[in-house]
């Protein structure tokens, strides 16, 4: 059955009854922390046990044995299952079929579709919990930053966690990643805790370690097609190139998505800038301001989506990915290009 964000917390906490989790979307990092969250609540001496979709595609009978059995130090086990898709159908069917399987099981997949046989079996079965995984927005991102910082020790403004939150993109693996470097030049933890600033972040902030990446961003954001083709050009010279790209162009896509659905709500575009104040880099501020007059939120939204999918493959599809991300690239700089 389908749940929302209160139901899958609650049963986390008592999951007896759910037979399994499925964890989908395509927030990746967010599936996999509810899965660890399920692992972490079953106790300190739960073994961990870790499958994956060709496992079960080989071994059908596989989850259902794990999630019967018993650790080698007689305590309880956790399965998470990542990669998995529509290929372990039978091996969950068998876990539903099984008795004794106690064991919490948790399936990490990605933005699965609504076709998909595992979705509708998880959906249709009420022994099951499906949740989706977004990428948080807005006030739910500086939320996130906010309460994953103060677990590490760091005190956090609102604009600092503003501006981490729009540098990661929403996205948690990385927002984790970069508060656990800030921890550690802060030297912060939860019995020290420490204030960052934007100094810290512009020492060691991953911005710091990208290489020049503002005019590929400038140019897909502003439509600048040819500025784009020599962009690339350059940095796959340099050996930069595929994810790097669509983080860098995600993080200026996520902070007009907030800019954007202020202006919406009837500020101006000169007002919602003024409001940032230091948040932007004021090398970047004419840029942001431009595309923020002519950019509406549907058309950001579908960005989004098409740089987290060309994401998606450029992991799963080897070389085929990188040649994904720039018609993606391309795709949105011509988008952007109707706007001017």
């Amino acid at each position: 059955m389908k749940a929302n964000r209160a139901q899958i917390e609650r049963a986390l906490k008592t999951p007896g009854e759910v037979a399994f989790f499925l964890f989908h979307g395509p927030d990746e990092a967010g599936s996999r922390a509810l899965a660890k969250a399920l692992v972490d609540g079953a106790g300190a001496d739960v073994e961990r046990v870790d499958l994956s979709g060709p496992d079960l595609k080989s071994d059908p009978a596989r989850l259902a044995d794990e999630a019967a059995s018993i650790s080698l130090f007689g305590g309880g086990r956790a399965i998470v299952v990542e990669p998995a898709g529509d290929e372990i159908l039978l091996a969950v069917e068998a876990l539903l079929e099984a008795s004794g399987a106690s064991n919490p099981v948790a399936i990490v997949a990605n933005a699965l579709k609504p076709a998909s046989k595992l979705l509708k079996l998880a959906l249709a079965e009420p022994r099951a919990l499906a949740f989706a995984s977004y990428v948080p927005d807005g006030r739910e991102a500086d939320t996130l930053v906010l309460d994953m910082g103060r677990a590490l020790g760091l005190q956090v403004r609102p604009d600092i966690a503003r501006r981490i939150a729009g540098a990661a993109a929403g996205n948690r693996a990385t927002i984790s990643q970069e508060l656990t470097k800030f921890a550690l030049y802060a030297d912060a933890s939860p019995e020290r805790p420490q204030p960052i600033d934007h100094d810290v972040i512009d020492a060691v902030g991953a911005a710091s370690e990208e290489g020049d990446l503002s005019r590929l961003v400038e140019s897909v954001a502003g439509g600048d097609l040819l500025t784009l083709q020599n962009e690339l050009v350059r940095l796959r010279s340099e050996g930069v190139e595929g994810i790097r790209l669509t983080r860098a162009l995600l993080r200026r896509m996520a902070l007009l998505a907030r800019l954007r659905a202020e202006v919406e709500r009837g500020n101006s575009v000169a007002a919602v800038m003024a409001s940032q104040g230091k948040a932007i880099f004021f090398k970047e501020k004419d840029g942001v301001s431009a595309q923020l007059s002519r950019w509406r939120s549907d058309l950001i939204a579908k960005g989004i989506s098409r740089l987290i999918e060309a994401e998606r493959q450029a992991m799963t599809s080897g070389g085929i990915g990188a040649v994904a991300i720039d018609e993606e690239l391309f795709a949105i700089c011509r988008q952007a290009a109707r706007l001017r």
